[in-house]
């Protein structure tokens, strides 16, 4: 009976589970099967994938880089190749020729930074602080080139269509052919841009789009990658150009992988000071110009307006007759510019004096503090020094750093330099003064804002003409001290 009654459940529970009761094994129901979902890490410098967390990238080197990322086993991010377009391969001496000309925005200082305008088919990464102004910005430029009878399209993920309004009312009347989008799907937005075939587009910001065949967030890793690569291939492909937004992590780099960097034919920073007006659009990376080339805008209600002189901006709150400030001549890409460097030197009250610098690489400052102590002889061991270069700017420039030597033996001897000096020079390790490039922009920068005397190294002596006989005198020296017995 009770082997019995066993076949007799188990037969039961064979016809449960086939409902058309045809026996074991027939009209079975397939359950379907659950997507895993894996965490993998990937590393934002260089894009390599680790199924664990680690400190050190195994393929570029760079600590602290990974990002957790999940991810869906089994969906594929690619697109099979016999569903790609083919294309074949040409002789590159057989390529047609093309003069490309670049499209002029009426925006000056943003021309300037590119190297004299936007290159048609060009991808350039527009980066900075939330709130610096990067979307007023290139707000702007969008206005001023359909002004100018060019298509433009404003893509926005981050706002709707009447902030965006709002926002473009601040800056003036706005063009009636001008169009906008808010959408965060790369297909639709690459949709949007077939259809109405702009010359010229703004994607704001690129951490906001996502591909709906990758299984992650948007903003991760993978999502900024193949997003970008989208609008790089189209781009190429079809001379649109494309403005990209990007967001910036607290170390002041573009967020997502550094390899979006790299893709991208120019990448300019939108730098500023919160508490300053002044933003300067640098450029890291141009494919078509100058690199670390500037352009001077000052943040108004109306938008931000370019400064046509920054050298006469960044000196006029100078004080005069104070120790520890003096102005140098910098190259900024090919632009010379006049600022002022401040130091303050006062005895430490601390076992370890404080070094402090704004504006500037501390690690240089500390350098030439020591090249100080040790060739000049002042005792700076025992100070404290606060070093700023004014009005927000920065600068990296090593032909500012006789202007760093003089202002810091000057807060140091508390003796004030003479208002009409202007410094100009690298300092090497052993005291001496080595020459700059562009040495002959630079004295007639400083010669157009009334200067009397650049201080320049000996060796660019040979390279100036015709300087000394007008308004402006040139000396030069060989070594800091030879530099201090002159002016302090």
């Amino acid at each position: 009976m009770r082997a019995g009654s066993g076949k007799a459940s188990r037969a039961i529970h064979s016809s449960l589970l086939s409902p058309s009761g045809r026996g074991r094994g027939e009209g079975k129901v397939e359950m379907p099967k659950a997507s895993k979902t894996k965490t993998i890490f990937i590393c934002q410098n260089c894009g390599s994938e680790s199924p664990k967390w680690f400190g050190r990238c195994t393929d570029c080197g760079e600590w602290n880089t990974a990002v957790a990322e999940e991810r869906i086993e089994g969906k594929t991010r690619w697109t099979p190749l016999e569903e790609r377009e083919r294309g074949k391969p040409v002789r590159l001496l057989d390529v047609e020729d093309r003069v490309t000309e670049r499209y002029a925005t009426g925006v000056d200082e943003f021309d300037r930074t590119l190297g004299g305008g936007i290159v048609p088919g060009a991808v350039v990464l527009v980066g900075g602080d939330p709130g610096i102004g990067k979307s007023t910005l290139l707000l702007q430029v969008l206005v001023r080139l359909v002004e100018n009878d060019f298509k433009t399209l404003y893509v926005s993920g981050e706002e709707s269509a009447s902030q965006t309004k709002l926002r473009a009312e601040r800056l003036g009347p706005i063009p009636g052919e001008l169009l906008f989008a808010c959408e965060t799907d790369i297909s639709q937005v690459l949709h949007y841009i077939k259809d109405v075939g702009p010359q010229v587009v703004v994607i704001d910001s690129i951490q906001t789009m996502y591909k709906s065949e990758i299984p992650s967030a948007p903003g991760s890793v993978s999502q900024v990658r193949e997003c970008a690569l989208e609008l790089l291939n189209y781009a190429k492909g079809s001379d649109v150009s494309v403005l990209l937004v990007g967001h910036v992590t607290k170390d002041g780099i573009v967020a997502g992988p550094r390899v979006l960097e790299h893709m991208v034919d120019a990448v300019l920073y939108l730098e500023g000071e919160r508490h300053h007006n002044y933003r300067i659009l640098r450029a890291a990376k141009n494919r078509f110009g100058s690199t670390n080339e500037i352009g001077i805008f000052e943040m108004r209600e109306e938008g931000m307006v370019e400064v046509i002189n920054p050298s006469g901006v960044f000196l006029k709150e100078r004080p005069l007759g104070l120790s520890g400030s003096v102005v140098v001549a910098s190259i900024e890409g090919t632009r010379p510019m006049l600022i002022e460097l401040q130091a303050l030197v006062t005895r430490t009250a601390y076992n370890y004096p404080q070094r402090v610098a704004t504006g500037f690489e501390l690690r240089r400052l500390s350098l030439l503090l020591a090249v100080i102590e040790k060739r000049a002889g002042l005792h700076l061991s025992g100070s404290d020094v606060f070093f700023n270069v004014a009005g927000g700017m920065s600068t990296e420039e090593p032909g500012v750093d006789l202007g760093v030597v003089l202002s810091v033996s000057s807060s140091f001897k508390n003796k004030a330099i003479e208002d009409g000096i202007v410094a100009i020079g690298e300092v090497g390790l052993g005291g001496e003064v080595r020459g700059v490039t562009h040495v002959e922009r630079r004295v007639v920068e400083a010669e157009r804002l009334g200067f009397k005397e650049c201080i320049i190294p000996k060796n660019n002596l040979s390279s100036i003409k015709g300087f000394g006989k007008g308004n402006i005198k040139v000396t030069g020296v060989s070594s800091i001290l030879e530099a201090l017995e002159r002016i302090l």
